[in-house]
């Protein structure tokens, strides 16, 4: 098991911002998973992961499953910002910097990106409804569901156009189509009462 890994005071509004922006999404749901805090799209696959200086890392990160061809792209368009993280970065993952001063909107983008790669049919139908913020919409973002860890302790990319919420066929997140690897309730995460 994991130990859980305390939000440093600099790098906890952004851990906020990141939260507010995942908790958003139709039933959506935050858990800790290795030690970080990991969203949930509904009660199956993971859309969003913390990387809140892993095994030594120099960033505050989140890894979001894309498509291979969306890794690729975000990578080779600005490699000081995006990267292909450990463990997950070989399905198709990104890692997106956050502790220098994103782009919030294109973090918004990339992370509903995310949640519509690895959704369901009834999850992305509630996606496309006026209720849930639209891609690269306004920063207005509805209120944190609650947090799954603890309090703090004591310039942007170009990005080319992703696929935003279009849909995907019901094998989406599946090995042969190169998807993220099927994390989910049982592998690896626990549920933590807030």
């Amino acid at each position: 098991m994991h130990p859980v890994k305390q939000i440093a005071a600099r790098d906890a509004p952004l851990v906020e911002r990141l939260r507010k922006i995942c908790l958003g999404l139709p039933e959506a749901g935050e858990r800790l998973s290795h030690g970080e805090p990991t969203w949930f799209a509904g009660k199956g696959k993971v859309f969003a992961m913390l990387d809140n200086h892993h095994h030594g890392s120099r960033h505050l990160s989140v890894w979001l499953p894309q498509p291979r061809d969306g890794q690729e792209t975000l990578i080779e368009a600005d490699p000081e910002r995006f990267f292909r993280p450990p463990y997950v970065g070989p399905s198709g993952w990104v890692g997106v910097v956050l502790d220098s001063k994103p782009d919030w909107k294109m973090v918004q983008r990339l992370v509903r990106d995310a949640f519509a790669f690895v959704a369901t049919k009834k999850l992305l139908a509630q996606l496309d409804s006026p209720d849930v913020p639209q891609s690269a919409a306004s920063a207005r973002l509805p209120a944190s569901r609650g947090s799954a860890v603890p309090p703090a302790s004591g310039g942007s990319a170009r990005v080319p156009a992703s696929r935003g919420s279009a849909r995907v066929p019901a094998s989406r997140g599946s090995a042969r189509r190169g998807g993220p690897p099927p994390l989910g309730p049982g592998a690896g995460s626990r549920k933590v009462r807030a």
